[in-house]
């Protein structure tokens, strides 16, 4: 490399640092892994940088950052994790609907805001890791068939294969998605504001009235925290659990209500704690067709909270 190489290298990452971090958060569906994958991919550039620099370095770049990212997903699943998985939260605009550090849309089947919701991300479980690397590409990135195959070192026929499998994987998702709108927004915002009041006061009526009958919840507390390492279903032991919680932050809690992955969500601050339980979190809540809550995620881990704002 010439003696220009590392400010062309440090350009290069002011200039595409996004656009990998966006691809590796939709990934692996964690902010500290995709953080952790940028700088990897930087590393291998300084270190071993392309053979070819005439080429523009981008498609380079996303090349050795989606390979970073398949591993990534391969050595998550083999290792397992402990009690429900759910992908960290990372802050969205409060103030439009799209995710504050990219642009709002794409050309894709699916656009950059949803491609970052909790609902697109848990859909995206269910595929392989090249699966999923493919369906970003080609439907959220709008990459084409040929620069979806250079970018995985796949056949284009590989890619179309592959395509054709993941989208029917998410046909469940497809049937039942539900974007980000305004509307869906601010329907969420009134609900956690009239679930947490109702929890303040302890008003079990209130609480069981605004979720479904079949109401799910999961918590991630990837095994360093107590937390339910099983699903809770139903009203009242959904009703029960967030009572129990309210109980656990006391008179220090702090709870503020923003704009994660699309959709308004209560971020807390529990405050002094006993050991091992929660000191902080991100409770998220899905809501369905008639404006109950259908789904509560509670994200405990650390690790899944690194893009979040603690006050």
């Amino acid at each position: 490399m010439t003696s220009a190489g590392p400010f062309v290298l440090d350009v290069a990452f002011q200039a595409h640092e996004r656009l990998l971090w966006n691809l590796c958060y939709r990934m692996t569906g964690v902010a500290a892994d995709a953080d952790d994958l940028v700088q990897e991919t930087f590393l291998r550039a300084m270190e071993r940088p392309p053979l070819d620099t005439a080429s523009p370095l981008r498609p380079w770049l996303v090349r050795v950052a989606m390979n970073l990212a398949r591993d990534q997903l391969r050595r998550r699943r083999r290792r397992g994790w402990t009690g429900p998985w759910l992908p960290s939260p990372v802050e969205t605009a409060e103030d439009e609907a799209s995710p504050a550090y990219e642009p709002a849309a794409t050309e894709g089947r699916y656009d950059l805001l949803e491609s970052c919701t909790f609902a697109f991300l848990l859909a995206l479980e269910a595929l392989t890791p090249q699966q999923r690397a493919v369906l970003l590409l080609r439907d959220v990135f709008d990459y084409s068939v040929a620069e979806t195959a250079a970018a995985l070192d796949l056949s284009e026929a590989n890619v179309k294969t592959t395509h054709h499998r993941a989208r029917r994987a998410m046909a469940a998702y497809d049937v039942s998605r539900r974007p980000p709108t305004r509307e869906l927004q601010e329907a969420t915002r009134r609900t956690i504001a009239r679930f947490m009041d109702a929890l303040a006061r302890g008003d079990s009526d209130t609480i069981e009235a605004a979720l479904a009958l079949d109401v799910r919840a999961l918590s991630d507390g990837g095994g360093e925290l107590h937390a339910a390492r099983k699903p809770v279903v139903g009203r009242q032991r959904v009703g029960h659990l967030y009572r129990r919680l309210a109980e656990l932050g006391g008179a220090d809690a702090r709870f503020a209500i923003r704009m994660l992955n699309g959709l308004p969500a209560l971020v807390i601050d529990f405050g002094p704690v006993k050991p091992r339980y929660p000191t902080r979190g991100v409770i998220r809540f899905d809501l369905d067709q008639d404006g109950l809550v259908r789904s509560v995620h509670s994200v405990l881990a650390t690790r899944k909270l690194t893009a979040v704002r603690f006050w």
